[in-house]
């Protein structure tokens, strides 16, 4: 096991990283027939799609993949390239007439990192399912978590790199 998500059978990982403009997107693909999932949006002004679906109560129970992206609200545009890889394996929601891939995404603002006029576009979130894989999931300043930082609260001063699935190191005292 490799302690990440894709210990769960049928999940994959994959990122597309943007390391030249800090930026970046992360997909996890679902088995075909999807997944329960479940959101809690946070945040005075939180980048989101599709991620009402994931409340209780809906018609929809199930994602096909989850995308985090950069590039605040535009970077958004990255989960149209992982239906689009989703759609082209006729994977998705059956409506009747077509098979709708439920793809809820969420968004970190990194513009101010590097270069506030590149964003993950829908090619790159298809780039990311390209590259999505079982096993050891990278992580750090790689795919959504490439210009994430941290400390903002405190002040520009504080502020210090991010990443994606980092956890801190344990100390000897715990």
């Amino acid at each position: 096991m490799f302690n990440a998500i894709t210990d769960v059978p049928g999940i994959r990982v994959g990122h597309y990283t943007d390391a030249e403009n800090a930026t970046g997107c992360t997909v996890v693909l679902c088995p075909p027939a999807g997944a329960m999932a479940g959101v809690d949006v946070r945040g005075p002004a939180p980048a989101t799609r599709e991620t009402d679906l994931l409340r209780p109560g809906h018609l929809v129970e199930r994602a096909h993949a989850l995308v985090l992206t950069g590039g605040s609200a535009v970077g958004l545009d990255s989960a149209g390239g992982v239906m689009r890889y989703l759609e082209e394996k006729n994977i998705g929601y059956a409506t009747g007439v077509a098979r709708v891939p439920i793809v809820p995404a969420a968004a970190i603002f990194d513009l101010a990192i590097k270069n506030a006029r590149v964003r993950p576009t829908a090619d790159d979130g298809y780039r990311a399912c390209v590259a999505a894989k079982t096993g050891v999931v990278e992580q750090g300043r790689v795919g959504a978590g490439t210009g994430a930082s941290v400390g903002h609260l405190l002040g520009a001063q504080f502020v210090s790199p991010g990443g994606l699935a980092r956890r801190a190191k344990k100390s000897a005292a715990m």
